[in-house]
């Protein structure tokens, strides 16, 4: 355990500051997390599109 003393125990801590590979990494996150959520809507949109389509069809009568 790291030892107490007078000079660290009432230091005020600086907010962190954000390094280069943070901010490239939160940006990323950022990108990828929107390109996901583009997919997804793409998929449901699809998705929709093709249900729709085969609801639409008609079984052929057999013979």
């Amino acid at each position: 355990m790291a030892k107490l003393i007078k000079m660290n125990v009432f230091k005020a801590h600086s907010p962190n500051v954000e390094t280069p590979l943070d901010k490239t990494t939160r940006i990323v996150r950022a990108i990828v997390e929107e390109e996901a959520e583009q997919r997804q809507a793409k998929n449901d949109r699809l998705r929709k599109a093709r249900l729709k389509q085969e609801a639409n069809l008609q079984p052929k009568p057999s013979r």
